[in-house]
């Protein structure tokens, strides 16, 4: 979780900023329209939602890494 946006935390993850390793090398792009809807939202509701929306994802065909 975090306070950026999700644009800002992949250029972060892009250029080695706290970065995952799965993103820094095989990052492309954001899907906005897989997420728009979700933003803003309070912490304790992310968390909640966290492993719910990994195996959405996951059902859906895309590969989902981290701790979900």
């Amino acid at each position: 979780m975090t306070g950026l946006s999700p644009e800002q935390r992949f250029l972060n993850h892009k250029s080695g900023i706290k970065a995952a390793g799965v993103v820094r090398r095989f990052g492309e792009r954001l899907v906005p329209k897989l997420y728009a809807h979700l933003n803003p939202m309070p912490y304790a509701r992310a968390v909640a939602m966290e492993l719910m929306l990994a195996e959405s994802l996951r059902k859906r065909g895309y590969v989902v890494f981290g701790g979900h």
